[in-house]
């Protein structure tokens, strides 16, 4: 099992702007998974793998793909009260689930 969770290459967030977003994602869709997925998640270690999209047009297609494949997910969007001059979406967690329903998804991005 593990967790993916794809960043917008086109935003050039700073590192620490880039991982707290990222952690966001994780935490809220870790929120939204079935419980008993989580304890097996948790008990497997948490895997987690940070991939690059390259705009907001291909994370939207990656957030269709999950909801369409009844994967759990978060849409992180900033608040845009540090980094950002307005509200902007930032990245897309998918899972934690099973690595070939994830990886039917994702498994032609890069890591980042």
């Amino acid at each position: 099992m593990k967790q993916v969770i794809l960043v917008r290459e086109d935003l050039k967030m700073p590192k620490g702007k880039l991982s707290a977003q990222v952690a966001h994602a994780s935490v809220e869709a870790a929120l939204k998974t079935d419980y008993e997925e989580l304890k097996v998640w948790k008990n497997l270690g948490m895997k987690k793998v940070v991939l690059k999209v390259k705009d907001k047009k291909e994370l939207i297609n990656y957030y269709k793909l999950a909801k369409k494949n009844k994967l759990s997910f978060a849409l992180i969007k900033d608040a845009a009260k540090t980094f950002f001059k307005s509200a902007t979406i930032t990245c897309l967690a998918i899972g934690p689930d099973t690595d070939d329903k994830i990886d039917k998804l994702t498994s032609k991005l890069k890591m980042l």
